[in-house]
């Protein structure tokens, strides 16, 4: 029998047992970030990610920032690895955002987009309406400041009263100009010019018309009369004007302007105002034989009534007087309407009337 010592040295004994080699470790895998936790109640967009960059999560109302809906912060995004590709950035295009213009078409110098030409004509249109709106209430507002405004306008009791009151309240220059000038008042549009070359005293209304006018003008009473007689360039033609300042109201005056324009009485010969012959003056032979057109308009804004009646100065008697609505129509043959008169009588009223209007406006008292 061997002993145990032989056996230990036997080569047909068991070998020792070797010794374990250390673990085989698995290969190296690609970074991947772990997953970003989305907000409770909240869906991410319908953008992929990219890269692995989560999708963007809506801010709840109330708060700021990317923060969850209680208030805690959002982890921060981990760091890309080494060596990896960047991030693509977002595509824009014309379609997603009508205020995008991409840099080819910015280089090009290309028309934008349809969807930028419609944001910036409805930008446009919008900003245009904004000032037009603006410039309609500034414009309102400066008309009611320059014109006083529907309260500040005078009342009809008061241009009647102010009117009554021109006869001894404006200056007689301002009633009746030293000088008139009547731009194309003349025959073919020639301009005219006319001297004051006389005025008569204030007053009443008898020595001023025949009787049938007198009964005529009757209905609108009398208060006081004004009158003033001009000369041409020439002083071969004069004209006599007159202001008759009337007690009746606004509606006698209206009913008197509708009968005169309905039974045509200023066109009427035996209708015809008085001249006013001064003496020593180029009118001393104006007299009722010597007129030979006139008009007579009856106003309704005011309790006043203006004439005129022109003739020549020489003192020659016109057997064809004529009105000078008539007599300023084209191809009219008549002496007044060949010599011009009918033209002085409508031009100095004109002169007139337009005086007697801005003397009451400027007489007139701004209201409290």
């Amino acid at each position: 029998m061997s002993t145990d010592a032989e056996q230990a040295h036997s080569p047909y004994s068991a070998p020792p047992p070797r010794p374990a080699h250390p673990p085989r470790t698995a290969p190296a895998q690609p970074y991947a970030p772990p997953p970003h936790p989305s907000a409770p109640g909240f869906t991410p967009d319908p953008d992929t990610p990219i890269l692995g960059i989560p999708a963007k999560v809506p801010s709840p109302r109330g708060t700021r920032g990317t923060g969850a809906p209680d208030g805690s912060p959002v982890p921060p995004r981990p760091a890309a690895p080494p060596g990896s590709a960047p991030r693509p950035p977002a595509q824009r295009s014309d379609d997603a955002d009508p205020w995008y213009r991409s840099p080819e078409a910015t280089a090009s110098g290309a028309p934008p987009a349809d969807g930028y030409r419609r944001a910036h004509s409805r930008t446009v249109a919008a900003a245009a309406s904004l000032v037009l709106g603006l410039g309609l209430l500034g414009g309102a507002a400066a008309g009611s400041w320059l014109g006083g405004g529907p309260d500040t306008e005078p009342s009809v009791a008061d241009t009647y009263a102010r009117a009554r009151a021109a006869w001894h309240s404006v200056p007689v220059d301002d009633l009746f100009p030293r000088t008139l000038r009547g731009k194309g008042e003349g025959p073919g549009g020639a301009d005219r010019l006319w001297t004051r070359i006389a005025v008569a005293p204030d007053s009443s209304c008898g020595g001023g018309f025949d009787p049938l006018l007198t009964k005529a003008l009757a209905p609108v009473g009398c208060k006081r009369l004004l009158r003033a007689t001009y000369a041409d360039a020439t002083s071969t033609s004069v004209t006599t004007v007159g202001l008759l300042i009337t007690t009746s109201d606004a509606a006698g005056m209206r009913k008197l302007h509708q009968r005169f324009a309905a039974e045509r009485l200023d066109e009427r010969t035996d209708l015809m105002p008085r001249p006013y012959a001064a003496k020593g003056t180029a009118a001393a032979d104006f007299g009722d034989d010597q007129r030979a057109s006139w008009q007579i308009r009856i106003l309704t804004d005011a309790p006043a009534v203006i004439y005129t009646v022109s003739g020549f100065g020489d003192g020659r008697k016109v057997t064809d007087p004529q009105s000078a609505g008539e007599a300023i129509q084209t191809g009219a043959t008549s002496a007044p309407a060949q010599s011009g008169l009918g033209h002085d009588a409508r031009g100095i009223a004109d002169e007139i009337e337009l005086g007697f209007r801005r003397a009451l406006s400027e007489t007139a008292e701004p209201s409290s």
